[in-house]
């Protein structure tokens, strides 16, 4: 195994991350970037797509009946 510490980029600004237990943020290289991406998800300009026609409100309205 490589001595090497794994290095990732950061997924708001792209600044090279070391994956440790020092990489306090890891992924993210700051506080900023963690909020920023924390903000963007918020804002529900990040989502994960899903399968089918049924948002969250339509299940639990099902599930009240």
């Amino acid at each position: 195994m490589s001595d090497t510490p794994l290095q990732v980029n950061c997924p708001t600004c792209g600044k090279p991350v070391i994956w440790n237990e020092q990489s306090t943020y890891r992924p993210f290289c700051s506080k900023r970037c963690q909020l920023i991406d924390l903000g963007e998800w918020a804002d529900e300009e990040k989502r994960i797509p899903s399968s089918g026609d049924q948002s969250d409100s339509d299940e639990w309205s099902e599930e009240e009946k």
